[in-house]
């Protein structure tokens, strides 16, 4: 009875991220966008890059803002730096008396409030039409980034856009493999018509939306990801192109990397937690996408202990095959993806189980 209770649950806790990939990904990832665009168009720009101890990447950061193909002169870059110990804002003034052809304006908080409190402070100084977040830690990888994501904009239905995601400097096969599905996943939902995961690596916005919607959500982690899909429930579409890429250097240290991990899906089990009470009244081909991910973040990965805890159970009252199906569950951890899987469920259950007593808005930084 429990061997058979827990094969019914390992069916619908594999079957259904598996059914919802194969699905998306073959009817959906090779289709066209769809999305007229204007490929002269050029706004301008206001990017916004808030640091905390960043001295060992803002430099290579600006520079690589610098390089971007976008007129200079349509550029407005504002570095919001929150209570840094390191000399981040000497090394930020030190790059703009070198660089004085692009507009850079530095605003400096005495104490850290989080990310989306500096974004939201940031907001007030801004006067481009399109507002483009990015992490510090976080490379573009064209020049012409600014202007591929711009142009996305001259389309009235698009109100936010994002990258996909490429894991610089670590040999974490993990962390590779799991990209590589995850980006084939936010790309598809994107067609259909908005995913409700964005990046912080590269997030861009249409400003007056941003203000009519208050700004970004101070009180969960995944501001970025919750603005996105804010700005879907207001009629616009928030998509990632597979042709805008960034590069995220990834924690070293298997400890630091976990406590990246798990912070991460804790601010996407908030965003989730929050967004899934607008499905009913959410777009049609949206309806069904964040449907699904809410289900596969929040429910899902219980799914699996349940299914080890009656496994236990069987194999204590001497179901024989309880201790089949839990060798035929052992025996594919030498399969990378199946590792891959098991850690990222793992590391959901352990984020919503911590998200209880800190929902870490201020979290400590990892060494990268």
């Amino acid at each position: 009875m429990y061997s058979l209770v827990a094969l019914l649950l390992a069916i619908i806790h594999f079957g259904t991220p598996l059914a919802y990939y194969a699905y998306i990904t073959k009817r959906y990832s090779s289709r066209s966008w769809n999305v007229r665009i204007e490929v002269n168009y050029q706004p301008n720009v206001t990017i916004i890059i808030p640091t905390y101890n960043e001295a060992k990447t803002i430099w290579k950061k600006l520079n690589n803002i610098y390089e971007q193909d976008y007129p200079k002169d349509k550029i407005e870059l504002i570095v919001i730096d929150s209570g840094s110990t390191d000399g981040t804002p000497l090394l930020i003034r030190k790059w703009a008396e070198g660089h004085k052809d692009l507009t850079l304006k530095l605003i400096q908080e005495p104490i850290r409030m989080g990310k989306a409190q500096a974004l939201n402070k940031a907001l007030k100084y801004t006067t481009g039409e399109i507002v483009i977040i990015t992490d510090a830690d976080s490379i573009w990888l064209s020049k012409d980034t600014v202007s591929r994501v711009v142009r996305t904009f001259s389309n009235p239905m698009i109100g936010a856009t994002s990258c996909i995601k490429e894991p610089i400097m670590t040999n974490r096969g993990v962390e590779l493999s799991y990209r590589r599905y995850y980006n084939l996943l936010r790309v598809a939902e994107s067609k259909i018509w908005s995913t409700p995961i964005f990046h912080g690596e590269l997030a861009a916005f249409r400003r007056d939306v941003l203000e009519k919607l208050g700004g970004f959500p101070t009180d969960i982690g995944a501001d970025d990801s919750h603005m996105a899909h804010m700005i879907t429930m207001s009629g616009y579409r928030a998509i990632v192109l597979d042709y805008v890429k960034a590069g995220e250097l990834v924690p070293k240290g298997l400890s630091s990397y976990m406590k990246w991990r798990i912070r991460r899906a804790q601010h996407l089990i908030q965003h989730f937690i929050r967004a899934i009470r607008d499905v009913k009244h959410a777009p049609n081909g949206y309806k069904t996408v964040l449907l699904i991910e809410s289900y596969l973040h929040l429910i899902n990965p219980w799914m699996l202990p349940l299914v080890l805890l009656l496994l236990v159970l069987g194999t204590l009252t001497s179901e024989t095959s309880a201790i089949t199906l839990m060798l035929i569950g052992t025996l594919p951890l030498a399969y990378r993806p199946y590792r891959t899987w098991i850690l990222s469920q793992a590391i959901l259950i352990v984020a919503m189980i911590k998200n209880i007593w800190s929902k870490e808005l201020v979290w400590e930084k990892q060494i990268k």
